[in-house]
């Protein structure tokens, strides 16, 4: 794996493009070398996956995936560094430049058949911190050929993405993401291989695609489910599930149709559970999305 971008090339390159890393959008870029072929290396790709990278900014990881799958789809918010990225492959990483599509569209908003040809098997990103969640439960539901993933986000958003029910920080990012994946911690990314150096760690989550485990139960209404048992945490799933239910008789009623302890809390609850809670709920309760 040659051309990747070290200190010397962010900085000369954010200089001839008038670039500025802003909080706004997130952006902090990785200027080491080997942690993106810690990345790449940690993702397991295999020869025939299709990468989707989410803020490649001026391409360090992306440079990375090119020599290593089938094809690169790097979806980047800022214009700027979407109209500069394709020029930056040929540069640094030569004929397998022509493996990358560059889509400067925002993550939250794309949809399958704008990643179609060929379509995206692998994520692979460096993700913002401030929409590293959404942007993952978003793509894992509209881009069902995601088989698995790694990607960067904040270490405090890695643990509780990863967390496993009783722990003090699972909470609604864990059970959603347990809906459709198999997810583990992958290691901590210390902050002085980005620019500008972020005050946190970041962690790696990697993850594998499942099936849901009730696909008989619509996902709008479990997550609803999850939403109203972590509104107020302290309260009992009686209570916190009163309002989703119509009551709490009613909540009470479907927990224990479910097999759940209407005493107990949602931080106790495996994703199977609240699945089941769905499935036992009147059908007049709302749903999310």
């Amino acid at each position: 794996m040659t051309g990747l971008l070290g200190p010397a090339e962010i900085r000369e390159l954010a200089a001839r493009l008038g670039v500025a890393p802003t909080k706004k959008l997130g952006q902090n870029f990785v200027h080491d070398p080997n942690t993106v072929r810690r990345i790449v290396t940690t993702a397991g790709l295999a020869p025939d996956d299709v990468a989707l990278e989410v803020g490649p900014g001026l391409g360090s990881l992306t440079l990375a995936l090119l020599p290593v799958a089938a094809h690169v789809h790097a979806v980047e918010i800022d214009p700027t560094l979407a109209g500069a990225l394709p020029a930056t492959a040929e540069r640094f990483a030569g004929p397998d430049a022509a493996r990358l599509t560059v889509h400067q569209a925002d993550a939250l908003r794309v949809r399958a058949a704008d990643l179609a040809e060929p379509a995206p098997t692998a994520l692979v990103a460096n993700l913002p911190y401030n929409v590293a969640v959404p942007v993952v439960l978003h793509l894992l539901a509209e881009l069902p050929t995601l088989r698995h993933g790694l990607v960067m986000v904040q270490k405090e958003v890695a643990d509780r993405l990863v967390a496993g029910p009783g722990s003090k920080v699972y909470g609604i990012p864990s059970v959603k993401l347990a809906w459709y994946a198999r997810s583990r911690a992958a290691g901590k990314v210390p902050p002085n291989v980005f620019w500008p150096v972020p005050n946190v760690d970041s962690g790696l989550v990697a993850f594998t695609r499942r099936e849901p485990p009730r696909p008989d139960v619509p996902r709008e209404r479990v997550f609803a489910v999850v939403d109203a048992a972590f509104a107020q945490r302290r309260k009992t799933l009686r209570a916190a599930l009163a309002g989703w239910a119509g009551g709490a008789d009613r909540a009470a009623a479907a927990l224990i149709a479910a097999g759940v302890d209407p005493g107990a809390r949602g931080e106790s609850l495996t994703v199977e559970q609240f699945a089941a809670i769905a499935a036992s709920a009147p059908t007049a309760v709302p749903a999310a999305q």
